[in-house]
């Protein structure tokens, strides 16, 4: 269950999931250097209309895909601050696939893989681009690219994965049915 995992907050302190039970929670990977980093604006909307009902929000950078997050915690803290006027909290910057993959990934993953990029701009690109370095990515539930968003209901559930490519409205929607 979600609430059996600690991960590390961007000051370095520990963060127990279990202190969220009863919170809906979105974890996102995230980057400052990537297409979809603009997605910052939508997620910190969500924070500040929803955070009084319940929303968390677990940003955790990620510098696997591409490497679109370089900076240390601290540069990416500062950056969406500068940027987005982020205020909800930033863990410390992780791997979310491979050897050394948060524990947290690997359950998350194991509770809902990919199902596709669904219609966007990017799909044919990003598809294009796995297929030639993996014919069976799609197979497998590994993150495919910064700003995959997990949704965890009020009883700790994950109850959706949204790619990048998903609308924000839609990833909005769930949150919503969910406070």
């Amino acid at each position: 269950m979600i609430y059996d995992y600690t991960i590390t907050t961007g000051t370095g302190a520990q963060l127990n999931l279990a202190d969220y039970k009863g919170k809906v929670i979105m974890v996102v990977n995230t980057a400052t250097g990537c297409g979809f980093t603009p997605q910052y604006a939508p997620i910190e909307q969500m924070y500040r209309d929803y955070h009084e009902q319940g929303l968390e929000i677990l940003d955790i950078p990620c510098n696997q895909f591409g490497g679109q997050a370089p900076g240390s915690d601290d540069e990416i803290h500062e950056f969406c601050i500068m940027h987005f006027n982020t205020t909800f909290p930033q863990m410390k910057k992780a791997d979310v696939n491979g050897a050394n993959e948060l524990p947290l990934y690997t359950y998350l993953k194991s509770q809902k893989g990919f199902e596709g990029f669904g219609e966007h701009p990017y799909k044919a690109l990003l598809e294009k681009m796995f297929s030639e370095a993996d014919p069976e990515w799609n197979l497998k539930p590994d993150i495919k690219w910064n700003f995959t968003k997990f949704i965890i209901d009020r009883e700790g559930n994950v109850v959706a994965r949204f790619e990048p490519t998903a609308d924000m409205a839609e990833v909005e929607a769930c949150v919503k049915a969910l406070l």
